[in-house]
C-alpha cells in the first residue's frame, strides 16, 4: 500500500471513530436525560408517597410516648376465686430497671460508640444512613433495614414491630423525632439500656436491661463494670443469643461459641478507642484482658418452683385470652382451627399475660384446693408406692373447677394427671356411652333385661368380665350396671349403633373418640380420656342432663379494672331430665351396693353422709383404676395408676382408689361442710315414665307363646323407669342381645321356677 492510500485509510478511520464517538455521546446524553427524567419521576413518586405516609401517621403525644417507651413488663397475677394471689406470672424475660446514675459511664460510651456514634448530634435519625439503607434495598443488596439510631431502636423495641417495611420505617423516624423533641439524650439512653435484650444469664434465663446483664454475667452491678466488661455487654444487643456466654441451661458455652461474643467485644473496644473514649494505653490493656475468667459459673434455675395450679391456670388463661384477642380482630372461632392462626394468638396471649399487669381470677377455692393438696400428701400412700393419681372437683350447675390434684408430688413428677394424662377409662365410660343413650332412646328402662350369656366379638375372642365368661342369664339394667358386667354393655351398644348416632352424645360432652365401630369401646377399648373430661361427663348426668363445659378462669382484668374476659355459660342439653334422673337412680345402686367399690363404706367410717351416685372403671390388666362420684351439687373424680402403664394390684380400684377418694372427700368436707351439698338428694324427674314389669322379662306381664303354648309370664312384678314410651308387653324375645338358644334356656328357667 502506498503513502497516499495509507493517508486515505487513516482519514476514513478517523471519520469512523468520530461518528462512533458522536453516537456514543448521543446515547450517553439520552441515557442521562432518561435517568434524570425517571429519577425525577421516581423521586417525585417517592416524595409523594413519603408525604402520604406522613399524613396517615398519627404522632403520639409526650404522655403517650412516656408510657410506651417506659412500659417494662408489668407483673400479672393468678388469683384464687376469693381474690387472694396464687402467684405472679413469670415472664420469660428477666428485667430490672435502674436509674441513670446506676449505670457506669463506660457502658454508655461503649454503646454509643458501637450502636450510634452520632447520638449526641442527630435529632432522632440520620438521613444519610437511612438513604443508604434505602439504596441497598432498591439495588437488591438487602432488605430495607439498618441505619437505625439508638432512638429508632428504642421505638422499634417499645412501640413498633421489627418488620422491615417502608411504611414502618417512616413511622419509626417520625416517632423517633418526637421522642428527641420531648426527652433528653440521657433519658433516651437510660431507657434504651433498661429495655434492650442482653441474651442469657448464668441461670439460662433470657435477660433484658443492663443491670440484669451485669449481675447475670459478671455478678456485678451495672455501676461497677470494668472497661472490658462494659464493652462486652455493649456488644450484646446486636445479636443477644449468639453473643451471650451462656446456653439455655445456664452453662458457659464452649470456646468455639464464646469466640463470637469475645470478637464482638474487641470490635466495641476499637470503636471506643476510635471515638476517643479510651486512651491508647486503656485500649491495649482492655484488648489483652482475658474476659473469660470474669464469667460467673452456672447457677441453679428457678424454672420449676411453681405448682400444678400455676401452670394449669396459666395455660387455661392463655387459651381463653387467645380466643378473646382473635375475636377482637373479628376472627371466627373456626378460624382458630388453623394451627398457624391459633399459634399466633397463643403467642399474643402469652405476651400479654406476662407483661401487661393483668389480674386473672380463677374458679379455684383456696381452702378447698389446699385441703386437697394436704389430703394427697397424707393419704396418697393408700394408693401404693409410686402409684400416681389425678382428681378434679367440679360444680355441677356451672362446670367450674373448684379444686384438683395434679399428682402426688409436683417436684418429683410434673405430669398433670388431672388435666393432661389420657388413659383408658375402662367401664367408667358405660353410663355416658351406653346406658345414658340407651335410656334416652327408649331402648331400655331401669329393669329391662339384657343378655349376659357367653358371647364373642366378631374376631372370635370371648368377651370376659375379669375371669368370667358370663352368668348364663338375662339380667336387669340395674344389676348389669351395678356389677359393671361387660356383655350386657356390649349388647346395648351393638343394638344402639344400628339405631342411633352415638357420637352425637359424646361430642356434646366434649369427648373425642376416633372410631365408634370398635366393639370393645363400651369397656374402654380404643378410647383415652382425662380425669377432667370424665368428671365433666358425669357432671352432665348430675345436672339434669345439661353439659356445662369445664372452666377454670372466671375473669381477666386489666390493671385499670377493665374486664377483658368474663366466663359466660353455654349450656348444652345432652340428655333429658328423665334420662339423667334415671341414670342417677341406677348409679346410686352402684355406690350403695358396694359391689365394685368400697367408697361408701369408707365414707361411713368417717361419718360423711350424702346422696352419692357414681361409677367405677378398670382398664385391662388393672393398669388404670377410676371412680367418679356425684352429689346433686358437686362431682369429683379419681384416677390412679403408674405412669409407665404397668399393672397394679387387682384390688386397687375396689379398695385403694376408693379409700383414697373417700379420705379426699372427707378432707374437702372438713374444709367447708357446705361445699359438697351433702344435704341434697337426687330424685326422679316428673317426666319419668313408670311401668310395672315382670321381674323376669323386664316387660309388662302378658301372655307369651313359648314352644307353641301360650303362657302367662310368671313371677313377681317390679317398677321400671323409662325416659320414652314405657315398657311394652312381654314377648318371647324379651331382652337385648342373646341367641335363640339363650332365649330357650331363659324360658326353661323362667317356667321351671
Amino acid at each position: 500500500m502506498n503513502n497516499k492510500q495509507q493517508k486515505k485509510s487513516f482519514r476514513e478511520a478517523l471519520i469512523g471513530l468520530n461518528i462512533s464517538m458522536r453516537v456514543v455521546r448521543a446515547l450517553f446524553m439520552i441515557g442521562v436525560v432518561l435517568v434524570l427524567l425517571f429519577g425525577s419521576l421516581f423521586a417525585g413518586i417517592g416524595v409523594g408517597y413519603f408525604a402520604y405516609l406522613i399524613s396517615k401517621t398519627e404522632i403520639p403525644t409526650k404522655t403517650q410516648l412516656m408510657k410506651e417507651i417506659n412500659q417494662i413488663s408489668e407483673v400479672s397475677t393468678l388469683n384464687y376465686a376469693n381474690g387472694n394471689e396464687i402467684s405472679t406470672i413469670k415472664s420469660d424475660l428477666v428485667r430490672t430497671r435502674v436509674k441513670e446514675k446506676e449505670i457506669a459511664e463506660m457502658v454508655k460510651k461503649a454503646v454509643i460508640s458501637t450502636e450510634d456514634e452520632h447520638f449526641y448530634e442527630h435529632k432522632g435519625w440520620v438521613p444519610k444512613a437511612v438513604f443508604r439503607a434505602m439504596l441497598s434495598d432498591v439495588v437488591g443488596l438487602g432488605e430495607f433495614s439498618g441505619g437505625s439510631t439508638l432512638t429508632q431502636q428504642l421505638v422499634k423495641q417499645q412501640i413498633l414491630s421489627s418488620e422491615t417495611t417502608f411504611k414502618r420505617k417512616v413511622n419509626e423516624i417520625l416517632i423517633a423525632k418526637q421522642i428527641e423533641k420531648n426527652f433528653s439524650k440521657q433519658e433516651i439512653l437510660t431507657t434504651y439500656l433498661n429495655v434492650s435484650p442482653f441474651g442469657r444469664n448464668s441461670k439460662g434465663e433470657n435477660i433484658a436491661g443492663v443491670e440484669e446483664a451485669a449481675q447475670g454475667i459478671f455478678g456485678k452491678k451495672a455501676s461497677e463494670l470494668s472497661i472490658p466488661q462494659a464493652a462486652f455487654i455493649a456488644g450484646l444487643p446486636q445479636s443477644p443469643i449468639v453473643y451471650s456466654p451462656y446456653d439455655g441451661n445456664g452453662q458457659i458455652k464452649s470456646k468455639s461459641y464464646l469466640r463470637f461474643g469475645l470478637s464482638r467485644q474487641q470490635t466495641v473496644l476499637f470503636n471506643m478507642y476510635r471515638k476517643h473514649y479510651l486512651t491508647k494505653e486503656e485500649y491495649k490493656k482492655a484488648k489483652k484482658y482475658d474476659l473469660k475468667q470474669d464469667f460467673i459459673q452456672s447457677q441453679e434455675t428457678t424454672k420449676h418452683t411453681e405448682s400444678y395450679l400455676y401452670y394449669t391456670a396459666f395455660r387455661e388463661a392463655v387459651d381463653v385470652l387467645s380466643h378473646e384477642l382473635a375475636k377482637k380482630d373479628h376472627l371466627k372461632k373456626t378460624d382458630l382451627n388453623d394451627k398457624k392462626t391459633y399459634d399466633k394468638y397463643v403467642k399474643l396471649a402469652q405476651k400479654k399475660l406476662r407483661s401487661s399487669g393483668l389480674k386473672v381470677t380463677t374458679t379455684i377455692d383456696e381452702n378447698i384446693y389446699n385441703a386437697m393438696q394436704n389430703a394427697v400428701d397424707s393419704y396418697g400412700y393408700l394408693l401404693g408406692a409410686n402409684v400416681e393419681c389425678g382428681n378434679v372437683l367440679m360444680n355441677n350447675a356451672t362446670g367450674a373447677v373448684i379444686g384438683f390434684v395434679g399428682g402426688r408430688n409436683y417436684k418429683v413428677n410434673q405430669n398433670n394427671h388431672a388435666f393432661d394424662t389420657k388413659r383408658s377409662p375402662g367401664s367408667l365410660i358405660k353410663p355416658l356411652l351406653v346406658y345414658g343413650p340407651g335410656i334416652e332412646s327408649g331402648l331400655i328402662g331401669s329393669e329391662s333385661r339384657i343378655s349376659n350369656y357367653p358371647t364373642k366379638y366378631a374376631n372370635g375372642k370371648e368377651i370376659m368380665h375379669v375371669d368370667s365368661k358370663g352368668t348364663d342369664e338375662f339380667m336387669s339394667t340395674r344389676d348389669a350396671l351395678s356389677n359393671s358386667w361387660n356383655i350386657p354393655a356390649y349388647w346395648i351398644y351393638k343394638t344402639l349403633r344400628s339405631q342411633e348416632d352415638l357420637c352425637v352424645y359424646m361430642k356434646k360432652m366434649g369427648f373425642t373418640i376416633k372410631d365408634y365401630s370398635i366393639e370393645s369401646l363400651p369397656m374402654g377399648g380404643g378410647a383415652e380420656t382425662t380425669v377432667i373430661q370424665q368428671v365433666n361427663g358425669f357432671q352432665t348426668l348430675a345436672n339434669d342432663g345439661v353439659y356445662q363445659k369445664k372452666y377454670l378462669i372466671e375473669k381477666i382484668t386489666e390493671a385499670n379494672g377493665k374486664i377483658i374476659y368474663q366466663h359466660k355459660a353455654k349450656p348444652v342439653t345432652v340428655f333429658s331430665k328423665a334420662t339423667a334422673s334415671i341414670m342417677n337412680n341406677l348409679m346410686r345402686e352402684v355406690i350403695n351396693s358396694k359391689k365394685t367399690t368400697q367408697f361408701k363404706e369408707f365414707l361411713e367410717e368417717n361419718a360423711v353422709g350424702g346422696d352419692w351416685v357414681g361409677k367405677t372403671g378398670t382398664s385391662d390388666d388393672y393398669v388404670d383404676a377410676w371412680l367418679v362420684v356425684s352429689t346433686p351439687k358437686m362431682t369429683i373424680g379419681s384416677w390412679s395408676g403408674y405412669d409407665d402403664n404397668h399393672s397394679m394390684d387387682k384390688m386397687s380400684g375396689y379398695t385403694n382408689n376408693s379409700q383414697y377418694l373417700a379420705y379426699l372427700v372427707y378432707a374437702i368436707n372438713a374444709a367447708n361442710p357446705n361445699i359438697l351439698g351433702l344435704d341434697k338428694k337426687f330424685s326422679l324427674d316428673s317426666s319419668v315414665i313408670k311401668s310395672t314389669v315382670n321381674k323376669k322379662t323386664g316387660e309388662k306381664p302378658s301372655k307369651v307363646t313359648v314352644n307353641g303354648q301360650e303362657v302367662e309370664t310368671p313371677g313377681e312384678s317390679v317398677e321400671s323407669f323409662y325416659a320414652k314410651t314405657g315398657a311394652k308387653a312381654s314377648t318371647y324375645k324379651f331382652g337385648i342381645g342373646g341367641t335363640d338358644e339363650n332365649y330357650k334356656d331363659a324360658w326353661e328357667k323362667i317356667l321351671g321356677e
